[in-house]
């Protein structure tokens, strides 16, 4: 049986936890990502497929190469953040299965593999992918870091520049650091309350 979580951890993974929108100029530590990278595989996924994969870019070199992918109000804060994780879908997942799956890793490398399959594989890794992003992002708030996810970029050219080859779809960009308070946008937004989101039938 699992133990509940204290306060302290609560608060630094949700209730005290914002959306980073600007970082201090701090180095953040390789180290630190992968023990977040760690824990996130730990989250379930349907049939252990894990099929989350992610460039980490952090020189200039690779900022400039993303620069053109960002919409207008992304640019600034991603070319100034400390890391920018390129999450992304891997479309081959499934060869995996005989290693993550083992029991039954021939059968689901089947239903999976070949042209016939190809549009399940893609929606099947994308939304395996997205669900492990949400535990990376929990993960680098249990590390100590804070994350500044985004939707607002052009998948095409991401995938153009950092995945020409087509295994990987490119699905999020998380920027990775230590948040700066002063660049935070105001209160926490208003949210729904529980009853409205849940019913017990």
């Amino acid at each position: 049986m699992n133990a509940q979580a204290d306060d302290a951890t609560l608060r630094s993974i949700f209730l005290d936890a914002r959306t980073a929108n600007g970082f201090l100029d701090r180095p953040v530590p390789r180290e630190a990502v992968m023990r977040a990278v760690e824990l996130a595989l730990l989250g379930p996924t349907s049939a252990n497929s894990l099929p989350m994969r992610m460039i980490v870019v952090q020189s200039p070199e690779a900022k400039e190469k993303l620069r053109p992918a960002l919409s207008p109000s992304n640019v600034d804060k991603t070319i100034a953040a400390p890391m920018t994780a390129i999450v992304a879908a891997d479309q081959y997942f499934y060869e995996n299965f005989t290693r993550t799956f083992p029991h039954r890793g021939d059968a689901m490398k089947t239903n999976f593999s070949g042209a016939e399959n190809v549009t399940k594989a893609s929606a099947f890794a994308w939304d395996n992918a997205l669900l492990q992003m949400g535990y990376f992002i929990l993960s680098l708030r249990a590390v100590g870091l804070d994350a500044g996810p985004m939707g607002g970029f052009e998948r095409e050219k991401v995938n153009a520049s950092f995945f020409p080859d087509g295994k990987l779809k490119a699905i999020f960009l998380i920027n990775i650091g230590y948040a700066d308070p002063a660049k935070l946008m105001g209160p926490r937004l208003p949210r729904l309350t529980p009853d409205e989101v849940v019913r017990f039938e």
